[in-house]
């Protein structure tokens, strides 16, 4: 099995690549890698939508990509993809939020914007590969050596989505809808690269946006509270607290805004200077109130789950294996879980932990690893 591999010999005939230019270092780093491999690379600036309440940041970033771009020397272009962003990503976390779910809008974003109308826009403008700034790398089964710049239309698979070299930046969780077909025409270029080593490849190719800092918060609209965007868009009034036992401790600004297992943005007014963090364990959306504990008092058992079922799953590659010991995560950040498929048919899927977990939240993914192979995931139910 081998990974991508940019740093190969120029190209006898360029193979055309859309780089997904964002203005950030991720993305002008992969650009200027692919030119140097000898790619046919143009720049694509992805314009979405904003809110008009929201400081602009689009122009800036664009600004910064359109630098980036003329001192590559490449062709850039502006994508306008705001009516798709609106529709699949910030209406569908309006109304997952409305029905008292949580859902994760950059996998959406990567699903229906990045992965989904840039990705068919480039294949129609005659593009062999789209490519972006994720930490995640695509191998193969082939058991001859894959050489990127010698893939045709992606006839060597199939194709294997794997987690970052970098650890600490690997974003393969936010990539599992993937399909086996588009594998084969996109490239990770930073993918087997750790994160101090993009900086230092930026610095060397003097790119004008080598020291940016990276970006936070919702995908492409950057760092805002979850909350204060919701608010804009879902009514909601101050509701209760109630500890595990019903009584009130205290008061919060809507049940919808909130994520089992979180632990800020409600206040306990009846505490003491000795009270240990708490944690929501479970919110009622009709009674707008949330429950809170302490793993210390056993509350937070309540939430605690063996098992959970996941709809819209999607197998990057071949269907696992029925009781196969496998690893799973339910959060971003969160160290691999060990558990098992324990039945599954076309749209839905049942899983078993070893351990019981307490973020299985409805309307978050559940991705699936064997080993550092992204195998799929889905969407957990309730």
């Amino acid at each position: 099995m081998q990974s991508q591999d940019t740093a190969r010999p120029t190209l006898a005939t360029p193979k055309k690549v859309f780089v997904g230019l964002s203005g950030g270092v991720d993305s002008a780093t992969s650009a200027a890698l692919l030119k140097e491999a000898g790619f046919d690379v143009t720049g694509v600036f992805i314009k979405v939508w904003q809110p008009d309440w929201i400081e602009c940041t689009w122009r800036e970033d664009r600004q910064d990509a359109m630098r980036v771009a003329a001192h590559l020397g490449i062709p850039f272009v502006t994508l306008d993809l705001e009516k798709e962003y609106k529709k699949e990503v910030i209406d569908y976390m309006i109304a997952e939020y409305k029905a008292g779910r949580t859902p994760n809008p950059d996998v959406m974003c990567n699903q229906h914007v990045k992965f989904g109308a840039f990705y068919e826009w480039a294949m129609k403008e005659g593009a062999d590969f789209v490519a972006t700034g994720h930490y995640a790398r695509i191998d193969t089964n082939d058991t001859k050596m894959r050489i990127i710049t010698n893939n045709t239309n992606g006839a060597n698979g199939p194709y294997i989505l794997c987690a970052g070299k970098d650890s600490n930046k690997d974003q393969s969780y936010f990539l599992w809808t993937l399909k086996q077909e588009q594998l084969g025409h996109v490239l990770f270029p930073v993918g087997n690269i750790e994160k101090p080593e993009v900086r230092k490849l930026a610095e060397k190719y003097k790119l004008p946006n080598a020291a940016k800092k990276d970006s936070q918060g919702l995908c492409f609209i950057g760092k805002v509270d979850v909350k204060e965007f919701l608010s804009h868009y879902v009514e909601s009034e101050n509701g209760r607290v109630l500890d595990a036992n019903g009584k009130v401790i205290g008061h919060h600004p809507g049940a919808l805004f909130f994520t089992i297992g979180e632990r800020h943005g409600f206040t306990i007014t009846d505490k003491t200077p000795n009270d240990l963090p708490y944690f929501v364990t479970s919110k009622g959306v009709r009674t707008n109130t949330i429950t809170v504990g302490t793993k210390m008092d056993g509350s937070i058992s309540t939430n605690e789950k063996i098992s959970t079922r996941l709809s819209n799953i999607n197998w990057i590659g071949d269907v696992p294996v029925i009781g196969k010991s496998l690893k799973a995560r339910s959060r971003y950040r969160q160290p691999l879980q060990d558990m098992e498929i324990t039945s599954l048919n076309a749209s839905h899927a049942e899983v078993r932990f070893k351990k019981l977990q307490d973020t299985l939240t409805p309307g978050q993914s559940l991705v699936i690893y064997d080993g550092e192979i992204c195998v799929g995931g889905g969407v957990i139910e309730e």
